[in-house]
């Protein structure tokens, strides 16, 4: 008999994950939105974070210290955030992971909430998964006839 797949609920999945030491949910959109800041300055202070994120400024500070002690940015009380080498890097993966993830269901027609999807889904997709999708959307982008032919269905099938 062929061995059963191990399922898991989805808390089970968040356990497994964190268990791996890697960064909750909100640890990685505060790193994301750090990275996002330091594209256009070297440095974010925790009020715009805070503001950014719609977030209290103590919650910013408890988070950059959790992302500090992983070695992800620079921080002190009251100083601006900085990111180190790692949490460049990190920080590059997850805005790339973000804009493969809202292409992807663009591509799929998705409008109304595309921006909420994208930042349920995002944590919860593994690098393998991500890089599927970026595959897809390529393929769709040289291959721009799909696309019509989707969006003919699509409008065919809504009028029947």
């Amino acid at each position: 008999m062929p061995k059963e797949r191990e399922f898991r609920t989805v808390r089970g999945y968040q356990l497994q994950k964190q268990g791996s030491g890697r960064l909750t949910p909100s640890m990685e959109d505060y790193l994301e939105m750090i990275y996002r800041n330091c594209q256009q300055a070297p440095f974010v202070r925790v009020n715009v974070l805070a503001d950014q994120l719609n977030v209290q400024a103590p919650s910013v500070s408890r988070t950059v210290r959790r992302l500090a002690e992983q070695g992800y940015v620079s921080y002190r009380k009251y100083g601006v955030i900085e990111l180190t080498d790692k949490g460049e890097q990190l920080g590059s993966y997850l805005l790339a992971r973000h804009e493969i993830i809202e292409m992807f269901l663009q591509n799929l027609g998705v409008t109304t909430s595309l921006l909420v999807d994208t930042e349920l889904i995002e944590h919860y997709l593994s690098p393998d998964t991500v890089l599927a999708m970026e595959t897809w959307n390529a393929f769709l982008s040289a291959n721009d006839d799909v696309l019509q032919r989707l969006a003919e269905f699509k409008r065919t099938s809504d009028a029947q």
